[in-house]
């Protein structure tokens, strides 16, 4: 009986001993296995703003059938100056004329954002407000990339001479008093806080001024 307990007891201990070893292993070969493309660190993605609003307005035309843009921006951030018309934040303001309601749209390229589209809070929308005038995409022929290259060819060389981290944001908007699509390139700041604006038709590419 004593020597059929000896013998239960030592396999008992070969087995434990086993299992420890095959864990050890299944570790060893889980470090030193390469990792793949999907477990890969996720790189940040920067696209210009034509590419930004096509996927935003995928998603603004669920949330409205009739839904246009009314204005896009970009944030400059020290990931993404946007000297090559390109930016990792996209901002839209949407809106819908039936509805009488806008909704503003975000885009991101991120890699530690949880979501690649996101949206904000519904408000009103008074389609009478000239300075708040929707627009038809298809009217926007030319992208920031190539609204920066004017914008340089009109003031931004210089600034970026002298400074050349000075961010670059962009905007974009309809003119009602001149009907063109328009895209400021803002050297610096944003809004009327940069250094320099320059004005490009977003339909022809044309130079249109400096602010």
């Amino acid at each position: 009986m004593n020597s059929l307990r000896a013998r239960v007891t030592f396999f008992r201990r070969m087995g434990a001993i086993a299992l420890c070893v095959w864990a050890l292993a299944c570790v060893g070969c889980s470090e030193n296995a390469p990792k793949t493309a999907s477990g890969a660190p996720k790189a940040n993605q920067f696209e210009t703003g034509r590419f930004a609003l096509q996927k935003m307005y995928l998603s603004a035309r669920l949330w409205s059938p009739d839904a246009q843009p009314v204005n896009l921006s970009s944030t400059s951030t020290t990931e993404s100056n946007g000297h090559d018309g390109k930016s990792g934040n996209w901002r839209a303001l949407f809106a819908s004329r039936s509805r009488q309601k806008s909704e503003p749209f975000m885009w991101t390229g991120m890699a530690d954002a949880s979501r690649k589209i996101d949206h904000g809070v519904e408000d009103t929308y008074n389609p009478s407000n000239r300075s708040m005038q929707s627009w038809d995409p298809n009217f926007l022929k030319v992208d920031t990339d190539q609204a920066f290259t004017v914008a340089q060819q009109h003031g931004g060389k210089q600034l970026l001479e002298k400074d050349p981290n000075l961010g670059v944001s962009y905007l974009l908007d309809f003119d009602p008093l001149s009907s063109q699509l328009r895209w400021h390139v803002i050297y610096g700041g944003s809004g009327s806080s940069g250094r320099l604006t320059v004005l490009v038709d977003a339909s022809s590419g044309e130079f249109l001024r400096k602010e």
